[in-house]
């Protein structure tokens, strides 16, 4: 059993979670900015189907990308050579969520839904609004292709999802996440390995680009000490992050 939450309730202990379904802790509660922010800050997201409550999930292990590890290919590192695309913060937040919320096409051609729902939209536009939440962008002859969206907290990165319509568009967009965080941390830094992205649960398409699992103790060790480090406040990106 796993507890219901009533509208002030705090969050139990993430070491109560489920082992099966991995991760389950809690139901109920909101999504307003305050419990979004606490569920961050304590190593929790929400995540649950249309017509579900509101679920709520803290998986152990996790899976993390340290901005250092991210792996650029040969055909990639070539892609972020290249000048023919643009990468943008936070021009078109909605839109990226809407474009991340669109069903997918597997390799099978069959059609896939999404968790990505109209009061999940509004509570994260919420949290952009605020400052917490930011897209990185890649455009393409003045159009959107690809990108990804997330929260950030202290120098703590949570990314949620991310989507392309054209080659690589969300890896570029993922790329100059994790170098822009990389000069972000210089002289920031508190200790080795500062600097982190949750990725929330292990697929074979994050682990191929550097992402990898670590304990959940660890996890929320480190990001105990990541989301008091002194915010970023401007979030834009720089210009010669590969060229």
């Amino acid at each position: 059993m796993i507890p219901w939450l009533s509208d002030n309730a705090p969050f139990p202990p993430v070491e109560r979670a489920l082992r099966s379904p991995n991760g389950l802790l809690a139901a109920g509660g909101d999504l307003s900015v305050s419990r979004l922010l606490e569920a961050y800050r304590h190593g929790i997201f929400p995540w649950f189907n249309p017509g579900e409550p509101i679920l709520w999930w803290s998986p152990d292990p996790r899976m993390v990308l340290l901005p250092g590890e991210f792996k650029i290919s040969r055909s990639l590192a070539k892609v972020l050579r290249n000048s023919s695309y643009e990468v943008r913060t936070d021009t078109v937040f909605e839109q990226v969520m809407r474009n991340c919320a669109a069903p997918r096409t597997d390799h099978q051609g069959g059609h896939h839904g999404t968790w990505i729902q109209e009061d999940m939209i509004k509570a994260y536009c919420a949290l952009h609004r605020q400052g917490y939440a930011h897209s990185v962008e890649t455009w393409m002859n003045g159009k959107l292709v690809g990108g990804l969206y997330g929260i950030c907290i202290g120098h703590m990165f949570y990314g949620e999802s991310m989507f392309s319509h054209a080659s690589n568009a969300s890896k570029i967009a993922l790329a100059h996440l994790t170098r822009q965080f990389e000069r972000w941390q210089l002289g920031h830094a508190t200790g080795p390995g500062t600097g982190m992205i949750d990725c929330q649960m292990n697929t074979a398409h994050l682990a191929s680009l550097g992402a990898g699992e670590i304990p959940r103790s660890e996890f929320i060790a480190r990001l105990q000490e990541l989301v008091h480090c002194a915010p970023i406040t401007d979030w834009q990106f720089d210009t010669d992050l590969f060229r």
